[in-house]
């Protein structure tokens, strides 16, 4: 279902419709929270029912989500839904594009709860070059060290999945990807990816250097 989901986002005619493209980016937020959620820690809980109690195992301890602006809100609304008791932390990131068409990412603002020794999910819709993972990741050190870290996305390019394993530490860091594609322009946009993300959920930006 994760492929029949990313097919939809990928078609430029289903693309048309904004609700349709925002949902199926919840969906595979949901299929990557649960597949995350298999990695988790869990300990038995006595629940009290009408008939008696059961044991039953549940989350030592509620992942941090954090989602980068804008293109990754309906993606971390999906994961949301699944880890509903979760806090949250956002980060906004940006291009700032030079005159020779190279940029250079910026992250403009981060909120985040503490998060010391606790299991962080970052959410990136696409991962291009994977220089805004790596700079959002980065930037929520200094909110405390995560005992471990899953940067989960959509769609990948060959290069950014190099990228994150060169300047991430493998041992604290976990990747989760739905597809990768090997190709990726002089520009930074995935071929054949799927276009601009943010603008497909929200409507084009007249700043073109916004992520």
């Amino acid at each position: 279902m994760l492929n029949q989901f990313l097919s939809e986002l990928r078609d430029e005619q289903i693309q048309l419709d904004r609700l349709r493209f925002r949902k199926n980016l919840e969906r595979l937020g949901a299929i990557f929270a649960y597949e995350v959620s298999k990695k988790l820690e869990y300990e038995k809980k006595a629940i009290t029912t009408p008939l008696g109690v059961a044991s039953v195992p549940v989350l030592k301890e509620h992942p941090v989500l954090a989602t980068i602006f804008r293109a990754g809100l309906p993606f971390h609304q999906g994961m949301l839904d699944f880890f509903d008791h979760s806090d949250n932390a956002f980060i906004s990131a940006y291009r700032k594009y030079q005159k020779n068409q190279k940029f250079d990412i910026h992250i403009e603002y981060a909120s985040s709860p503490n998060l010391l020794d606790r299991t962080l999910i970052i959410s990136d819709v696409m991962l291009a070059t994977g220089a805004s993972a790596v700079l959002a990741y980065k930037e929520l050190l200094q909110m405390g060290k995560p005992k471990h870290t899953h940067i989960v996305t959509v769609l990948a390019s060959a290069e950014g999945v190099e990228f994150i394993k060169k300047n991430l530490p493998t041992t604290k860091v976990t990747l989760w990807v739905g597809a990768i594609d090997d190709e990726l322009t002089a520009q930074s946009y995935i071929v054949p990816g799927l276009g601009d993300a943010g603008d497909l959920a929200y409507g084009k930006k007249n700043n073109h250097d916004k992520a």
